[in-house]
């Protein structure tokens, strides 16, 4: 069974940072390329970072600059540093584990991340 679970989410001023933590349990983490997922109410969740196995790194447009994804794969751990966050910013974030060979898709509970102006 494979677990994702968050943590690091909260409320902080604009122009304030958070850093957001993502554990996994039960996956092949070091084959898997991990993302960090948002979504706003009525909005569509959309991909705002993603590190792939190799360490390849690609970003939403939007954070680019200001937010930073990294991961340890002996610690089956993935991090998502987010600075000089703007209200845009606010939704809940989901930790995403993928991979096509073998084929996986997991997803964690989400983590509200409220920026106030």
């Amino acid at each position: 069974q494979v677990q994702l679970v968050e943590s690091g989410g909260g409320l902080v001023q604009a122009g304030g940072s958070l850093r957001l933590t993502c554990a996994a349990a039960g996956t092949i983490f070091s084959i898997s390329t991990m993302g960090w997922y948002r979504q706003a109410p009525g909005k569509q969740r959309e991909l705002v970072a993603a590190i792939a196995s190799g360490g390849s790194t690609n970003y939403l447009d939007s954070v680019k600059g200001r937010f930073t994804i990294s991961r340890d794969n002996a610690k089956n751990t993935v991090w998502l540093q987010m600075n000089s966050l703007k209200p845009e910013d606010t939704a809940v974030y989901y930790c995403n584990a993928y991979s096509s060979r073998p084929y996986y898709n997991y997803w964690g509970q989400g983590t509200q991340v409220t920026v106030s102006s």
